[in-house]
């Protein structure tokens, strides 16, 4: 897709709601579009989002290996409540295996060139299974959420996986995320609760404190314009 197209898209979906972007793009590609979920509470705002659009909705997670058990209740909450089967992707074993014997279990504290090795084996390669026959991904991010993503658009094309990329809640506040799981009813992980707003793996994610950027847990001993796995990176 050309960048006059996703202008375009942008244009045309300006003013849209999250709900109504979703509907016109799974409109568009049908079963050729899924939601990348981590669980965290723009994801679960947008898995009902989804589903309240189509019965057919396309899910998935990634299952790192090291998530918070928190995470691993909220994946069987959320598929029955919602009635629609997460597809789970898990990394290599033996990619796992060898980068550990190598490098230790905790390798990602020793450098960012590890932690980007981890992220690469748990996260990086399982996306692109998941990708495969896709034409599109809807996700989470919002513009607010960190300095390396003040200026993501509703419709971007990742060049890293040669796909659309649709980020219905990009120009949202964390307050309307909250507001709206309220309203809803929306299941979502008590680590939010005591000072997580955003999930990572357990080693990687800690709570932040009163003032800090909402993803500072992520990755915190790590400069700001460093916090980024890979997933997103333009």
């Amino acid at each position: 897709m050309t960048k006059e197209q996703i202008v375009a898209l942008n244009e045309q979906l300006a003013g849209a709601s999250p709900t109504e972007v979703i509907r016109f793009f799974v409109e568009k590609y049908q079963d050729k579009i899924a939601l990348a979920s981590s669980l965290g509470a723009e994801d679960q705002v947008l898995t009902q989002m989804l589903t309240s659009v189509t019965d057919n909705a396309l899910i998935f997670t990634l299952d790192t290996g090291r998530l918070f058990s928190e995470t691993y209740e909220l994946i069987d909450r959320t598929s029955k409540k919602y009635k629609s089967n997460l597809k789970v992707y898990s990394p290599k074993a033996e990619a796992v295996q060898n980068m550990v014997q190598a490098k230790g279990i905790n390798l990602f504290y020793d450098s960012i060139e590890n932690r980007k090795e981890c992220c690469y084996n748990r996260k990086l390669e399982p996306l692109k299974r998941a990708f495969e026959g896709l034409d599109a991904w809807i996700c989470g991010l919002r513009a607010e959420q960190s300095v390396t993503r003040t200026d993501i658009q509703v419709v971007e094309w990742d060049e890293n996986n040669n796909i659309l990329k649709i980020n219905p809640l990009a120009n949202w506040s964390e307050k309307e995320v909250w507001d709206y799981i309220k309203e809803n009813g929306i299941p979502y992980n008590p680590l939010h609760d005591k000072g997580y707003p955003s999930i990572g793996c357990q080693p990687c994610t800690r709570a932040i404190m009163e003032g800090e950027d909402i993803r500072a847990g992520r990755w915190y001993w790590e400069n700001p314009d460093t916090k980024e796995c890979g997933l997103h990176k333009k």
